[in-house]
């Protein structure tokens, strides 16, 4: 069953203005989601603005991890780094399959009732997989951001692509799912979700699979209405970062003990490029400022 916003806002505080609710979604794993979604949240943190965070798979509980680790190195070094407000979506441990949904989305509301009027922004992290939860987390999307690798086997999720001309020959079941939710959306609040496609683990070098990609990423992203933006390049500091709850952001501050490179000057640039493609309300702007 598809749910609004407006759901999850506590009588009382009918006047309060909600926060901006960004969700990272993907059917499939292994895209950089949580690693996307904590840049995102620590950016947003770094800009002075307040930030809920929700992890609905809870059980790889990957963000949730991530945030946990960053809570961790904070105080063993006794930094003064950002912290966001987190939930953790456990999954129903109910048999029933509609007691298990009703279950889950009860507690999601429930989350989000806290978090949304609290804070400027909520970052939703979906899991990895076509479930109940993930579909519910899409449903509440102002801004769907949806990291993929670059490469033929992550655009699979989006389309399915003629072998040899390149072609979109219809979208996938997850693009349709996704186009669903933006329907059903519109017909209860109106609301249009921004769907933005980022294309992460890029290569630095000039393949012909990089620009086929980017080609058929063209031809698709106005055929099911969403938006291209940069991502991340294939560097290891992403994945070193995740141990620490460190972000790009960070690695200037003092205290945190990582010596900045050219490669990570670069790397945060490319959160910066990401943070303005997005066009958050009262964001782009300040981009600069990152």
């Amino acid at each position: 069953m598809t749910v609004t916003v407006e759901e999850a806002k506590p009588a009382s505080e009918a006047q309060l203005t909600r926060a901006h609710i960004i969700v990272i979604g993907n059917a499939k794993g292994g895209s950089g989601k949580s690693t996307t979604g904590m840049h995102v949240i620590v950016s947003l943190l770094t800009l002075g603005y307040r930030v809920g965070a929700i992890d609905l798979d809870g059980k790889q509980k990957t963000l949730g991890r991530y945030i946990e680790n960053r809570e961790t190195f904070i105080a063993k070094r006794n930094l003064d780094l950002p912290m966001p407000s987190l939930k953790v979506i456990e999954p129903s441990n109910k048999k029933n399959l509609d007691e298990a949904q009703s279950d889950e989305r009860s507690r999601f509301v429930t989350a989000l009732q806290e978090l949304v009027y609290a804070n400027d922004f909520v970052v939703v992290d979906c899991p990895g997989a076509d479930s109940f939860i993930a579909k519910l987390g899409h449903s509440f999307a102002d801004t769907l951001l949806t990291p993929m690798n670059d490469s033929f086997i992550d655009l699979d999720l989006l389309a399915k692509v003629d072998e040899e001309t390149f072609e979109v020959l219809r979208p996938s079941w997850y693009s349709e799912m996704v186009w669903e939710q933006r329907k059903r959306r519109a017909l209860i609040d109106k609301h249009q979700i921004d769907w933005v496609v980022m294309r992460n683990r890029l290569s630095h070098t000039d393949a012909h699979n990089k620009r086929n990609i980017e080609q058929i990423l063209e031809k698709l992203a106005s055929r099911i209405s969403f938006r291209s933006a940069p991502g991340f390049g294939e560097r290891v500091i992403f994945r070193e970062l995740f141990l620490k709850g460190l972000t790009m952001l960070d690695l200037r501050e003092k205290g945190v003990g990582i010596k900045m490179t050219m490669s990570h000057v670069a790397a945060r640039n490319e959160v910066r490029h990401l943070i303005k493609s997005l066009r958050l309300p009262g964001v782009e702007a300040r981009v600069e400022e990152l």
